[in-house]
């Protein structure tokens, strides 16, 4: 089995689940899950999680994502975006003076109101079943965080921009709140996710480059360790003796350290066998002179 990281280049046409149901097929396992969701129409990287990998899900979804979309002004949809059933087609009467000051004033922090047809769930439900029914429910704005936004082509009624956001930010809906704000509406044209955290899309895979790696045996080549997104915390080491401790998620005292690591209270660090072999997240607790585990990667 798999284990670790291993980034994904979604095409337009299929499902982040689809993704996951054809890996299982290309990479024979069963224990494979993506992170942050992409439109069936939106391209671009998508990590997907493998064997023992699946555990860093929490920690990749709390990550920033970065994307390419386009903006085109004139029209709205159900779906936010111009593959959905138009509501309305109004003029662009805007200088693109205004169109672009408009947009760029979503920069910083805004309340966004999650689009129907997102994978949002309300009482159980997820929020596309309900729109897919027919039926709108009033949804609570949630706030974002637009942290960069360039502009980088207009040609009227469409503009090309990169965004650099929070989780859970839609880009569709900024779309939408854009030509709102325009008074002549606007939807998502095109998506790309060209980062999601640390992760580019230039070191992604399409899934038939995926299963000709398979095929020639050089897939672990292009899989990424568990450990490497903790890069960030400094790495421990147990001895042989005490390493059953962590495996049985107990928590260690400095003793059974050998690297002679010097800890800060609170301090986050990797823990690591004499063989190499990545355990767990511990934290260290100044008061009580031992590391109690955070996450365990067994």
């Amino acid at each position: 089995m798999h284990n670790g990281i291993l980034l994904v280049y979604k095409e337009a046409g299929y499902t982040s689940h689809d993704v996951v149901r054809k890996l299982k097929g290309i990479l024979q396992q069963k224990k494979i899950g993506h992170t942050g969701t992409l439109d069936p129409d939106a391209v671009g990287v998508l990590p997907v999680c493998l064997g023992k990998g699946t555990k860093l899900a929490e920690f990749l979804n709390e990550k920033d994502k970065e994307y390419v979309a386009v903006l085109r002004l004139g029209k709205t949809t159900d779906t936010q975006d111009a593959g959905g059933k138009v509501l309305s087609e109004r003029p662009v009467q805007v200088r693109e003076e205004e169109v672009l000051k408009t947009l760029l004033s979503f920069r910083g922090n805004y309340a966004q109101i999650p689009p129907m047809y997102s994978a949002l769930k309300v009482n159980g439900k997820k929020l596309y079943d309900l729109a897919r029914a027919g039926i709108e429910i009033e949804r609570k704005p949630r706030v974002v965080e637009i942290k960069e936004l360039e502009i980088l082509h207009v040609s009227l009624p469409e503009v090309k921009f990169r965004v650099a956001c929070s989780k859970g930010t839609y880009i569709r809906t900024l779309c939408h709140d854009t030509g709102e704000k325009l008074g002549c509406g606007g939807v998502m044209a095109a998506l790309e996710r060209t980062r999601a955290g640390e992760f580019i899309a230039a070191e992604a895979y399409t899934l038939a480059q995926i299963e000709e790696l398979v095929q020639s045996n050089k897939i672990t080549d292009v899989i990424k360790s568990v450990d490497m997104i903790f890069s960030q915390y400094q790495a421990v080491t147990v001895t042989d003796e005490f390493r059953r401790l962590v495996k049985n998620g107990n928590r260690l005292e400095m003793k059974h350290i050998i690297d002679g690591a010097d800890l800060t209270p609170g301090e986050v660090v990797r823990v690591y066998g004499q063989d190499g072999v990545f355990y767990a997240l511990y934290e260290f607790r100044e008061a009580e002179m031992f590391l109690k585990p955070v996450k365990m990667f067994l």
